[in-house]
């Protein structure tokens, strides 16, 4: 990636924060009456209305990194646009027109500058020079190919006579681009920033490499471009057509912004979800729980009846005396619940802590705790 989108990609790491914060201030300042408080830092509501709105500050964010770049592109301009002739305009047209432009700003046609005195304008020479660079380079089919793939920075490429050669030195210029953005984005895999949506990055970088590639290597525009984009536009607004080098350029504006919104949108949007999986989670917690106590329900039946058997046997030996047989499950019931009772774990610590705050500088037979 080019250093200052590198830039922008790890500033909005840190910036939608802040941004958040006062607008979430805010938010509360116009919804909540005077004199109501207001949701406590860190509790529930305090914390999904926060992620709500910094969802809504990162995606206007990034609805208007878009805008910025295709703001920025038409106040460049573009050949085209400079002389005032369509994408199909002929050899024949664009020389007519350079002509009758040159006859307007050729600077020994300007009688004075921007001070009044005699003399050409000290910005007329730099614009007639433009306006023909312009001409040479439309009127040249190999020249002419190459801008519109590559922009005017293929102006400045020596050597380059051919389309091939500069389609040859364009896809050079590819390898550092791609190279340099697959490095950084391993190198923050592996430091463990990359981890939401680690297969989506690839697939973009790798689908808009694919797409450059297909754009600056064949004779005509991009299909969707020529035969979708630039038609709606011409119907509906009075956005001038984009070049395929324009396109490519908002395809990678696009691409650093998809990598914005998986790193600040997508765990939010993750969390949010989360909800479903949450009770899903507690509903098999449920269902887990009532299984073990069904289990133990069922133990407890069985060693039931183990201890009715017991004491049957044990009531055996007099099975004749009715008034004994009374008399003794009567005492071996109160034994066994006093020996279960204190062999509760509860009950023993609750004793402990009794026998604990005894009092024992007290004489013999005394009561009472200190």
């Amino acid at each position: 990636m080019a250093s200052n989108q590198l830039l922008s990609l790890i500033g909005w790491t840190f910036l939608p924060n802040l941004v958040t914060g006062w607008v979430q201030s805010i938010y509360y300042g116009l919804t909540i009456r005077a004199g109501d408080p207001r949701p406590a830092p860190n509790s529930p509501r305090y914390v999904e209305h926060r992620r709500r709105i910094h969802i809504l500050v990162v995606s206007l964010y990034l609805l208007y990194t878009i805008y910025e770049a295709d703001y920025e592109l038409r106040r460049a301009g573009d050949f085209y646009t400079d002389l005032g002739v369509p994408f199909s305009a002929s050899e024949r047209d664009i020389k007519s027109r350079f002509r009758r432009l040159a006859a307007l700003h050729h600077p020994d046609k300007v009688g004075f500058n921007n001070n009044g005195d005699n003399g050409p304008a000290p910005d007329s020479g730099d614009y007639f020079m433009h306006l023909k660079t312009a001409s040479d380079v439309l009127t040249d089919p190999a020249r002419r190919f190459a801008y519109e793939r590559f922009g005017p920075d293929m102006v400045d490429w020596k050597h380059c006579a051919t389309v091939r050669d500069y389609v040859v030195r364009g896809a050079q210029s590819l390898v550092p681009y791609y190279g340099l953005a697959a490095v950084f984005m391993y190198v923050l895999g592996l430091l463990g920033y990359l981890e939401w949506g680690r297969y989506w990055r690839w697939f973009t970088l790798v689908s808009l490499c694919v797409f450059e590639l297909h754009a600056v290597t064949r004779p005509r525009f991009p299909r969707f471009v020529a035969s979708g984009l630039n038609p709606l536009l011409a119907r509906l607004t009075s956005h001038p057509p984009y070049l395929p080098f324009q396109v490519v350029a908002l395809a990678r504006k696009l691409c650093v912004t998809v990598y914005i919104a998986f790193s600040q949108i997508g765990p939010l949007l993750q969390k949010g979800g989360g909800t479903g999986a949450a009770a899903a989670a507690a509903a098999e917690g449920d269902k887990l729980l009532q299984q073990n106590l069904d289990r133990l329900e069922q133990t407890a039946r069985a060693m039931d009846v183990d201890t009715t058997r017991l004491m049957e046997l044990e009531m055996a030996p007099f099975a004749g005396d009715p008034e004994v047989v009374g008399s003794m499950r009567a005492k071996l019931k109160e034994w066994l619940i006093q020996n279960t009772i204190r062999a509760d774990p509860m009950v023993r610590d609750a004793l402990g802590r009794s026998f604990q705050k005894r009092r024992v500088d007290a004489p013999a037979g005394a009561r009472g705790n200190r």
